[in-house]
């Protein structure tokens, strides 16, 4: 198992941007892809971005794509979502995850979860 731990999240006015980030440990950090996912009160949770073990590929939600840019340090560690032209319709609840066998935007794959980092973005 790797355990992970998100930060970055606050309150940002509509058009800002914010950088979360996500530290893995407890496993080599390079076997895992790595997603993003957020939840908003009443809503089911969604994907919006993934990044596979070596860095060659990405894939983003259609609502955020053009905005939001996923990334990763393997040296550190550590998963980025890079949230620029925020929108209300962005708050949420935003957690990382991490799958040593499967790359994509299917929640149920990625068995490895933080605890969440609360957005919202202010009108």
């Amino acid at each position: 198992q790797v355990h992970l731990v998100e930060s970055g999240g606050g309150l940002v006015q509509a058009g800002g941007s914010l950088r979360l980030s996500c530290a893995a440990s407890g496993r080599t950090f390079s076997n895992y892809a790595m997603g993003w996912f957020r939840q908003a009160p009443g809503k089911e949770r969604e994907f919006v971005a993934a990044i596979n073990w070596s860095v060659t590929s990405t894939f983003y939600a259609d609502s955020v794509k053009g905005r939001f840019t996923i990334s990763r340090d393997n040296a550190k560690n550590t998963v980025y979502l890079q949230m620029n032209s925020l929108k209300p319709e962005d708050t949420a609840v935003y957690y990382c995850a991490a799958s040593d066998s499967y790359y994509g935007r299917m929640s149920v794959m990625y068995s490895n979860w933080g605890q969440g980092t609360q957005v919202t973005v202010a009108s």
